[in-house]
């Protein structure tokens, strides 16, 4: 008897024969199926050449009708309902809740997962310490909260309630005006189309960032991976991802920061699945950036599994088809993930400039687009130019590759600025 699989918004990269679940299913006979929580699929994804409708059996598209599509789902009488991007975390959560209950998280808490605002409030109830936040569509909210809670003169973020990867996020240094941002965001449709009906405004948090990953089962928080990563700005745009780089389960941080993400987890109502979070360690503590109920995105999963031998998409098979549960990781290589940033936006030239970073000792994979592609400048993780992966027995190599991969990475970009024809 044929077995399928949903996967909602199964948006994937694809490298080598890895089709995120589409690929990892498929390799224990279980046939994929994609339902697509837009009419459409969303037009960052397909420029992002993340949408492959070929790697699905049958691809299904939502219009609003949640019946229709619930019954267009049971009909495959799947043996599970995944999300594979952050805008099928709310649809997969409810046709997980209509048909398989058991595998779900607690009911009704998928906008906690997804909004950022309502996440805040989440962790506040639970006794979660969590950044200072406001989400409204008031700006004099705003300045009230601000005078309220001692934040005036102090930097502030602004951001999204409802986005990801780093989307439209902005700092503004201690003392400027914060009101231009919450314009920009207030009733701006997103990259899930998606209009922001309220702008979040929190606290700016200092210290080292990390990413956590977890997959549950039935309520028990099973740690994937960690961690600790850089980022740059450009200009007031902030988050742009440089490197994340894996650490032992024994590093210093590791069990404060894994019991904070688990009581985070807990707090939205994540029972079963994957959790990305992202944490910034500060004096008083570890404060949540934000999390999200679905694995960890760029290339992550690639990365992951040369670090761990493992990651949040084999977890996820393991666990539907087997029932497995396991609770923490080994960390076999030392791995960077490292993101290339475009200056300008336009087309692409001189991409052989590029090719040398292949052949590095360190250098496991990589990605970058076609010589002659129109890119984005670089603003969030989903506008870089593409990544790359490295693996070694020691972080020495690592480090001198890494140096090696930055040198060429702005030769490139100063040989596609001086042609004269990028916007910069």
């Amino acid at each position: 008897m044929q077995r399928y699989v949903v996967v909602v918004d199964g948006y994937h990269l694809r490298a080598g024969d890895n089709r995120g679940f589409s690929s990892a299913f498929r390799a224990r006979g279980v046939i994929p199926v994609a339902v697509m929580s837009t009419p459409v699929p969303l037009e960052k994804f397909v420029k992002k050449s993340t949408w492959h409708p070929e790697d699905f059996e049958a691809v299904h598209f939502y219009d609003g009708d949640f019946d229709s599509i619930l019954a267009v789902v049971r009909d495959y009488d799947p043996i599970g309902i995944v999300a594979e991007n952050e805008a099928g975390v709310e649809l997969a959560a409810d046709l997980v809740d209509a048909l398989m209950p058991e595998r779900g998280n607690v009911p009704g808490t998928a906008v906690d997962q997804r909004n950022k605002g309502n996440m805040i409030e989440a962790l506040e109830r639970a006794g979660v310490p969590a950044p200072k936040t406001i989400s409204t569509d008031d700006p004099e909210a705003v300045a009230r909260w601000i005078q309220d809670t001692g934040m005036a003169g102090k930097p502030l973020i602004v951001k999204p309630p409802a986005s990801a990867g780093t989307d439209n996020v902005h700092l503004v240094d201690a003392g400027e005006d914060w009101r231009p941002y919450f314009d920009l965001i207030m009733g701006r449709v997103n990259g899930f189309n998606l209009r922001n009906d309220t702008v979040i405004v929190q606290e700016y948090l200092e210290g080292l960032e990390y990413i956590v990953d977890l997959y549950s089962v039935d309520g028990r928080h099973g740690l994937v991976d960690a961690c600790v990563y850089a980022k740059h700005d450009r200009g007031t745009r902030i988050g742009i991802y440089d490197v994340a780089d894996f650490l032992p389960p024994d590093h210093p941080d590791m069990a404060v920061l894994a019991d904070y993400v688990k009581r985070a987890a807990d707090a939205v109502g994540i029972r079963n699945g994957s959790t990305h979070a992202e944490v910034i360690m500060t004096t008083a503590g570890p404060r949540l950036v934000e999390l999200a109920a679905r694995y960890s995105g760029s290339c992550m999963m690639l990365s992951g599994s040369l670090a761990t031998g493992d990651n949040q998409i084999e977890r996820t098979v393991r666990h539907l088809l087997d029932g497995a549960f396991t609770p923490s990781f080994d960390l076999v290589m030392e791995v960077r993930t490292l993101w290339l940033c475009a200056d300008f936006a336009g087309e692409v030239r001189r991409m052989d400039v590029l090719e040398p970073i292949r052949s590095l000792p360190t250098v496991d994979s990589m990605a970058i687009p076609s010589e002659g592609t129109n890119v984005p400048m670089t603003n969030d993780v989903t506008t870089s130019l593409g990544w790359v992966i490295q693996g070694a027995p020691d972080w020495e190599a690592i480090e001198k590759d890494s140096a090696r991969i930055r040198e060429l990475e702005r030769t490139w970009n100063a040989c596609n600025i001086e042609s004269g024809s990028p916007t910069t």
